[in-house]
């Protein structure tokens, strides 16, 4: 059986509610053709007239005003339930699925949801910590923290704040092995690797003066995980690379030192990365806007 024509019911309800088809056709916004073919359509389908129509003269026929309470209760209801789904979709609720880095999202984001919770009570976050990247499509995430230079992706990402990387390394180390004044001498340094980083066979540095350096890092430790890499570079076991958001706090206190501070490694920045701009949840946007607030100007900045 072919489904019942709403539209047809629509608007014969709105033409008897009005007894014009032109002031029904401006209540809904369509054109006086519109509605009257679609009043005659459902006239045909239940073959019965509706209305007895004059040069001067609209009139329900007694069929019509038998169908005619009906079809305004099946209109109003569709109205309610329209009107109750777009509350839905532009108020932020809802499960949101976010992957973040295991460090950044430990550090930097799980401090300020609580913030975030009191001006979204009705958002719940199922917050994924891991230095992997995860495929937002396959594995059903909404959304993704990324601290990177983003490669083009059908993603859409958008930018929230640079991060850049920083080779350090500890007094003790330096003292001991001497601090590197080329890349070219980190071959004969420990290195500390770490396994995420893109292209984490090699580093590629580019001097102020624009000249480039390519260096295998090699040392006893790799993990997939920068954090991991602390405990070694402070007792002086070798050189690592950590990001803006974690050298800083080393930097300040002195038990990290920044060399090489002439050449840099590639610098990327923090994305806020989602499937699709189009027709994203208000959870999402929300969510979004939030982390570009309280992100944006970070405290972790450390002037190069």
């Amino acid at each position: 059986m072919a489904l019942p024509d709403f539209e047809g019911l629509a608007m014969f309800a709105k033409v008897a509610e009005e007894r014009s088809f032109a002031r029904a056709a401006k209540a809904m916004g369509l054109s006086v053709a519109t509605v009257s073919r679609g009043v005659g359509r459902l006239e045909e389908r239940l073959g019965a007239r509706l209305f007895n129509r004059t040069s001067r003269k609209l009139s329900l026929t007694d069929f019509g005003r038998q169908l005619a309470e009906r079809a305004s209760r099946i209109y109003c209801d569709a109205e309610e339930i329209e009107n109750a789904a777009r509350e839905l979709s532009s108020r932020p609720r809802g499960l949101i699925r976010l992957a973040a880095p295991m460090t950044f999202g430990v550090h930097w984001v799980a401090p300020i949801l609580p913030d975030f919770f009191e001006l979204y009570p009705d958002i719940q976050i199922d917050l994924h910590l891991s230095d992997a990247v995860v495929d937002l499509v396959a594995d059903g995430f909404d959304a993704a923290l990324r601290i990177a230079v983003l490669p083009d992706s059908s993603l859409v990402a958008r930018r929230i704040t640079p991060v850049s990387p920083f080779i350090l390394a500890a007094p003790a180390y330096l003292e001991k092995h001497g601090c590197p004044q080329h890349p070219r001498d980190l071959a004969a340094h420990h290195i500390l690797g770490y396994t995420y980083r893109p292209r984490q066979d090699v580093w590629r540095l580019r001097s102020n003066a624009g000249e480039e350096e390519v260096v295998t890092p090699n040392g006893p430790l790799r993990a997939t995980n920068s954090e991991a890499l602390v405990p070694l570079a402070l007792r002086g076991l070798g050189i690592c690379e950590l990001p803006e958001f974690m050298a800083s706090e080393y930097i300040a206190d002195g038990r990290l030192k920044p060399i090489l501070t002439d050449w840099t490694l590639p610098s990327g920045a923090l994305y806020f990365v989602t499937p699709s701009a189009r027709a994203r949840p208000a959870k999402v946007d929300a969510l979004a806007d939030f982390v570009a607030t309280r992100l944006s100007n970070p405290t972790w900045r450390w002037p190069r």
